[in-house]
């Protein structure tokens, strides 16, 4: 299986638990790898033929940035529905960065692998 990634996707959305963090939109960044088979995008070099990273961060921006969800955990398994039913990627590794999330660490987030690899 090969792997197409987005690595440092930054999105402004509103995500957390606590009251200040409702009233304001964050930063989430997200890392994904995306499993898939190049071999026929590579034979043809067409667009048509692989995964369009493109479109992929485009509908996560779209959907990530209208988003309101208190947990992280819920923000990723959502994320991954969309990227394995609508892009019919067989399998994918997230990750979801919260960034100032907690006070002396510089990231804190979650990491999920979905599908069959």
């Amino acid at each position: 299986m090969d792997i197409i990634y987005l690595r440092d996707l930054r999105i402004e959305t509103v995500i957390g638990v606590y009251e200040w963090e409702r009233r304001i939109k964050q930063t989430i960044i997200l890392d994904i790898e995306m499993g898939t088979d190049i071999r026929k995008a590579a034979q043809t070099d067409s667009l048509d033929d692989t995964l369009n990273y493109k479109a992929v961060a485009k509908r996560l921006i779209e959907f990530v940035g209208n988003s309101q969800f208190q947990l992280v955990e819920t923000l990723a398994e959502r994320i991954a529905e969309i990227v394995l039913g609508e892009f019919q990627v067989p399998w994918l590794r997230l990750q979801v960065n919260k960034q100032g999330a907690v006070r002396g660490a510089r990231d804190v987030g979650i990491i999920i692998e979905r599908g069959m690899r």
